[in-house]
């Protein structure tokens, strides 16, 4: 599913009462959302349905997953750009993970987490440890798409590591050969 992480990042905004600015959000519809205890009830919320026009959904399937994006997204509470999610939460160095901000074990739930149902209380658990502040963009497209492939680069940036090259080939490399015998 390619949906439209920019869009979220304009809902959040129109949502969230930031501070300096003029435009109130929506403080019923976050409150609703925060409190939804189920992705049937964030489903439920006309701000979700909201979401899932301006991402671009067109899908009935993509409403639980969007539901959960707008449940998480209304908790944050200041956005943060410029890093992703997962390098925030993670260590400082490697080789000391008590310094990262969600433990490893906790990280691997997450990772973990089946479901948006179970997906919506470990997300909310990551943003309660965050105090609220993550990259907005990031963590919804990390919602919004939420698969194998994102679930390994979360890994690579919570560990400050990077992925290794492809290897070229899958074939062994040739032997060197014999000079021929005049």
């Amino acid at each position: 599913m390619t949906l439209n992480a920019l869009a979220a990042l304009a809902w959040w905004r129109d949502l969230v009462a930031l501070p300096g600015h003029d435009g109130g959000g929506d403080r019923a519809a976050a409150a609703r959302l925060r409190r939804a205890s189920t992705i049937a009830e964030a489903m439920m919320e006309p701000a979700a349905l909201a979401l899932f026009r301006r991402v671009g959904a067109t899908r009935a399937e993509d409403l639980p997953r969007v539901a959960l994006t707008a449940a998480i997204l209304a908790h944050v509470r200041i956005d943060a750009p410029g890093q992703t999610v997962a390098r925030i939460v993670g260590p400082e160095d490697p080789d000391r993970p008590e310094t990262a901000i969600l433990k490893p074990l906790r990280f691997k739930r997450l990772l973990e987490a089946e479901g948006e149902d179970e997906q919506l209380v470990v997300f909310r658990r990551l943003l309660r440890q965050c105090g609220g502040t993550l990259p907005v963009v990031d963590i919804a497209q990390s919602l919004l798409d939420w698969n194998d492939v994102r679930r390994r680069r979360w890994v690579f940036d919570y560990w400050r590591a990077e992925p290794l090259a492809p290897i070229a080939s899958s074939s062994s490399p040739a032997l060197p050969q014999e000079a021929p015998t005049p």
